[in-house]
């Protein structure tokens, strides 16, 4: 096999990783969707928060624009995936100011306009600098960040799962969405030799596979306790 051959293999893998990573990644911006529908339904957003949409929204325009042309080429499949996002996260917002007490909506106005603004001061200070390199790993160690603190979330989850022996608040698709993203973008990354995008997604998918590990483990566990007879005694 001649190099240009083993190159051309090589994008070919990196493009179908990045597709699939897209693909996977739409199965995470919809699970919001049945918590919005009682929202609607119940005209409130009862206890329910808005910061996990507020701080997605954050994390998918900082990799958005560290996937375009301006900070690092031949990244056009991180910079649909995150448009994707940022547009979905959006339209959550949207929704949860609208259904929202004065108060909090008051609160999620003030976090969106420091999130647009925090976005404005990277965009711009990352334009400010000259040598591309620089600007790369400017904005490439702040989408990294980014998307570590935001894997890095479910180890609530997953510590709430292994103290309660149940996987009632980790659902199976959303672990598993999860799981296959982040394994796809890992594979995009290492493909495109780019560590800003394969330590994050690494790391992601650690934990995605420890959050499936958990569910089946947890699962069987529940179903063994339901199966088993009920011995009842009379005193």
């Amino acid at each position: 096999m001649s190099l240009f051959d083993a190159y051309s293999i090589c994008e070919i893998g990196k493009d179908a990783a990045g597709v699939a990573g897209n693909i996977f990644a739409f199965g995470l911006f919809v699970s919001p969707i049945p918590t919005f529908r009682r929202i609607i339904r119940n005209g409130s957003t009862e206890m329910f928060s808005g910061l996990p949409y507020i701080y997605s929204l954050l994390n998918c325009l900082i990799c958005l624009w560290y996937g375009s042309p301006l900070i690092s080429p031949d990244n056009l499949l991180v910079t649909t995936v995150n448009s994707i996002g940022a547009a979905f996260q959006l339209v959550y917002i949207t929704l949860f100011l609208m259904h929202a007490e004065k108060a909090r909506k008051v609160r999620m106005v003030g976090l969106l306009l420091a999130v647009l603004g925090m976005f404005v001061i990277i965009l711009v200070g990352s334009l400010q600098i000259d040598d591309t390199t620089m600007r790369r790993m400017f904005v490439g160690f702040l989408s990294c960040a980014s998307l570590i603190s935001m894997f890095a979330s479910p180890l609530f989850i997953i510590k709430l799962v292994i103290r309660t022996k149940s996987v009632e608040f980790m659902p199976f698709y959303l672990s598993l969405s999860t799981f296959l993203m982040s394994a796809s973008f890992f594979l995009y990354g290492f493909l495109s030799d780019d560590a800003f995008i394969y330590v994050p997604n690494g790391i992601g998918t650690v934990l995605g596979m420890i959050q499936l590990v958990l569910y089946f483990y947890y699962k069987s566990s529940s179903r063994e306790v339901s199966t088993e007879p009920l011995i009842m005694s009379y005193e």
